[in-house]
Parts: structure tokens; C-alpha cells; sequence
């Protein structure tokens, strides 16, 4: 069932979102968001769900050395990593916490981000207004975020790929559709949303795909859940590794003024 050209072992979290990073893809929203974020020298700046501290550098050289950058993460190894990484950092901090019940002040912080963190949480909305919470008058959160329900895999047979696409909404991201929610979900939490940015990754090269979607590993699960037969998933992988490629999902940044 499984042609050699798929990633069949998951990789490590912290690889996973590095390797994502240094992609072009990475470089080139990380990038857009960092500049829609808008940081200035002195800065408070809160990375919500920081992993192994993928951005804190980015983030602690637009504060400066007058400014502070926070990492929260739930994760002990990502906070482990994370602080690795920024032990030569004065200006940066990682602690350990639930994004639902910040151990932050109110109106402490000037800048927040969010990247690709809200699809995972228990309650966004409740994230949502413990980050306005935080918030100066004035201050901005940026989050990235997929809409899974975007996900469009060219096949000969487009049963398959809906098949494939309804079992990632369904079953695998927990808050699949928050990318499109977020900009109501900002506005219901108190914050103003001047500029929704949609970014649509074309994927041409199957490899380059499999690095971001793990395609053989989730059609693996989608047959053990019953949304796709073995033979489906032998046909739906024998054209993705052979046949001409081309897969997309939309990504959307937005930005929330508190």
C-alpha cells in the first residue's frame, strides 16, 4: 500500500515545526505575519503556543534589547527545547501554562501571536479572550491559521480525495475550520479585525506535500477509521506518488486589534 516516496514515520514534533519553518512556505507566512505584527523596540511580545521556541529569536530581535518576548506552551518538552534554544537571551522568558488561563496580568502585554495553534485547543473562543485580557489598549494579536475544510488533493477519482479531505476535518484536527472562524471569534472576543490575509499554498511536488500533510500516514488512519477502503487508499497513493501532482489549502492570517 505504501509506494516509498511517503514519509511513513512520523517525525518529532519540534522537527516537524522546524522543518516547516526553513520551508519557503514557512519563511514566506512566518515572514508576512511578523510584519503584520508590527513589534517595536521596547515590546512586550507573547508567542501563545511557542513549541520549542521556533520564532522566539525572530520575535526578540524585533523587541530588542529594550523589549521582552514570553513563550507559553503546555508541552514540557517544547518548553524544555524552547528554553534551551533562548538560554543565551536575557529578554526572553518560556513558561510552562494553559493558553485557556494565562499567568499573565491584565493589559501587561503589547504583542500576541498565534501560529497554527488554535486548531488544536480545547476552547479558542476562551483563548481568544484570555488574550485580550492580556492585551494593552491598542496592543495587536496576530494568529495564523489552516481551514482543513480548504484541502484540495487532485485525483482521477475526486470521491477519494473528498474521502480523504472529510476524514482530516472530521477526525484528525480537532477545530478544523477555525481559519475562516477566526476572524468572528477575534471580533466576539472584544478585538477589532482590520486585515484578514488569505495565503494558498500550491503543492507541485508530492515530497514537498507529504512533509506538511503526512499523506501516506493519514490515509492509513483514514482505513482504519472506515473512511477509505484498502484498495481506495492503494489507488489514492499509487496516483499521488505517480501521476501528476498538485494539492492546496488555504491559510489565513489575521489581525485583531485590542
Amino acid at each position: 500500500m505504501t509506494p516509498t516516496v511517503f514519509e511513513t514515520v512520523t517525525p518529532r514534533p519540534s522537527v516537524y515545526l522546524d522543518r516547516l519553518a526553513a520551508s519557503d512556505l514557512g519563511r514566506f507566512y512566518k515572514g508576512r505575519m511578523l510584519d503584520e505584527l508590527d513589534v517595536r523596540p521596547g515590546q512586550t511580545v507573547v508567542d501563545l503556543g511557542c513549541g520549542p521556541g521556533t520564532d522566539l529569536d525572530a520575535l526578540a530581535e524585533a523587541a530588542t534589547s529594550t523589549g521582552t518576548v514570553i513563550g507559553v506552551d503546555h508541552d514540557p518538552a517544547a518548553v524544555d527545547a524552547a528554553r534551551e534554544r533562548t538560554a543565551g537571551q536575557a529578554t526572553v522568558a518560556v513558561h510552562l501554562g494553559d493558553l485557556h488561563g494565562l499567568r499573565l496580568a491584565d493589559r501587561t502585554a503589547d504583542r500576541a501571536r498565534t501560529d497554527r495553534v488554535l486548531q488544536h485547543v480545547a476552547d479558542p473562543a476562551l483563548v481568544l479572550r484570555e488574550t485580550h485580557r492580556v492585551l494593552r489598549p491598542g496592543g495587536r494579536l496576530v494568529m495564523g491559521e489552516p481551514d482543513w475544510d480548504t484541502l484540495t488533493i487532485d485525483h482521477p477519482d475526486s470521491d477519494l480525495s473528498r474521502s480523504y479531505t472529510r476524514y482530516v476535518t472530521d477526525e484528525v484536527v480537532r477545530n478544523a475550520r477555525i481559519g475562516r472562524q477566526l476572524p468572528r471569534l477575534a471580533a466576539e472576543a472584544g478585538f477589532q479585525v482590520p486585515t484578514v490575509i488569505p495565503v494558498t499554498p500550491v503543492f507541485r511536488d508530492v515530497q514537498a506535500a507529504d512533509e506538511v500533510l503526512g499523506l501516506e500516514r493519514t490515509t492509513r488512519r483514514a482505513v482504519a477509521a472506515g473512511y477509505l477502503t484498502d484498495e481506495a487508499a492503494r489507488r489514492w497513493l499509487a496516483h499521488l506518488a505517480d501521476g501528476p501532482f498538485l494539492a492546496a489549502v488555504t491559510f489565513y492570517i489575521v489581525v485583531a486589534d485590542s
